[in-house]
């Protein structure tokens, strides 16, 4: 009886350990196997980052100047084509000369007529000298011939003067262009009477190559960068300051410009102070009155980190956040004194070079958590994450690209 009890044991051990080596086998959990969910990261580098301010601008012309007459009468003639190039100097308009003319030839009569009595006095004057020292005539009489020949070229002297204001006049009968530029259309058509200084300009002239913008920046925005700079977190520009133009309909004029100078008071009304910039314009794009967005390089930062917009977060404090992977788990960093450049968010503390950046699936995991990080690309111009491929679709590809080639061969 024992030695068949010893038998059933024997046989019942043998069977458990048949069993089991036919059943399904259990692998050991890999100590590398991903720790959590997995989430796309970058990893941030320091870089110089050149600051600028978009701001608001209206283009206004080099050089203005509205066209007037400076002698009354009838238009005879317009003289340039409306909304065309014309150049300093150039004649504009034509008035009647006729009385401007009679004028001019009565002031050169006058002028010869006061020329013509001069011989006779000087030779007075000059014969009564010799018979005054004879004694011949009396001091008084030598005097008067003195006088006589002053008045004589004293004559003359006006109607030179008086010759000349009439050809200035007369000239003047011919409007000039005092600048050069585009000239506006006319306020006057020919057979109009006009007069010297009216308040109604014939025309305006604008210079637009090259051209000004005006552009105005809170004061507040100005202590801002004065105090980054006095800090050493942003290197100043220079005394050479470029600006580019953004248009209204969004594209960026192709010419760069220069900050020109900048006002020495703020308004009071508005907090603001007003910039120029000066471009050149061949084109004559760029016309007075429009609405543009000026790019003014402010300065850089030497070293600097940018976050993309889409990893940013705030907290209840309106502070910006973002959420990072450290030792496979995830942390939150706050930041200060952040300013947006693009599509990015700049910082300059609180991160180091090779710090890995949650920028795709950090809705999906809190702080602490365990997470498998995974590098992925952004795109520059918009910030998003570039398309990935995983393993299947990736063999796949391949294994597309691999059919096609041998029947294209």
């Amino acid at each position: 009886m024992k030695n068949t009890s010893i038998g059933l044991a024997l046989t019942a051990a043998m069977t458990a350990m048949i069993l089991s080596a036919c059943g399904p086998k259990t692998e050991a959990p890999r100590s590398d196997a991903p720790a959590g969910p997995a989430v796309g990261v970058i990893a941030l580098q320091a870089r110089r980052v050149p600051l600028t301010s978009e701001l608001p601008g209206r283009v206004v012309a080099s050089e203005e100047a509205e066209v007037r007459p400076q002698v009354g009468g009838i238009i005879q003639r317009r003289l340039f084509v409306e909304g065309g190039e014309v150049k300093a100097g150039q004649p504009l308009y034509q008035l009647d000369p006729a009385p401007y003319r009679a004028t001019y030839d009565s002031a050169l009569a006058a002028l010869q007529k006061a020329r013509a009595a001069v011989p006779g006095a000087r030779a007075t004057a000059v014969r009564d000298r010799d018979l005054v020292k004879l004694n011949a005539i009396s001091k008084q009489d030598y005097e008067s011939a003195i006088d006589t020949l002053a008045q004589a070229q004293a004559s003359v002297a006006a109607a030179q003067a008086a010759l000349e204001t009439a050809r200035i006049n007369l000239d003047y009968t011919t409007i000039r262009a005092p600048i050069s530029g585009r000239i506006d259309k006319s306020a006057l058509t020919p057979g109009a009477l006009v007069t010297a200084g009216q308040s109604t300009a014939l025309t305006t002239i604008h210079q637009i190559d090259p051209v000004n913008i005006d552009v105005t920046q809170s004061s507040a925005s100005l202590l801002n960068l004065r105090a980054a700079i006095a800090s050493g977190r942003i290197h100043a520009a220079g005394d050479h300051i470029p600006v580019r133009v953004r248009l209204e309909n969004g594209a960026l004029y192709p010419l760069a410009g220069e900050l020109a100078f900048a006002e020495s008071s703020v308004s009071t009304t508005t907090g603001t102070y007003t910039m120029r910039a000066m471009l050149r314009n061949p084109s004559r794009l760029l016309l007075p009155g429009m609405y543009v967005r000026a790019i003014v390089e402010e300065g850089s930062v030497p070293r600097g980190f940018l976050i993309p917009q889409r990893a940013i977060s705030r907290n209840a404090r309106g502070e910006p956040t973002a959420l990072f992977v450290v030792d496979r788990r995830v942390v939150e960093r706050t930041f200060a004194n952040t300013r947006d450049v693009g599509n990015d968010l700049l910082v300059s503390g609180g991160v180091r070079d090779g710090d890995l950046l949650v920028v795709e699936g950090s809705q999906q995991v809190r702080v602490g958590d365990a997470v498998s990080a995974v590098q992925v690309a952004l795109n520059p111009a918009t910030g998003e994450v570039a398309p990935r491929m995983d393993a299947d679709a990736a063999d796949n590809a391949k294994a597309s690209a691999s059919v096609e080639a041998q029947h294209g061969g």
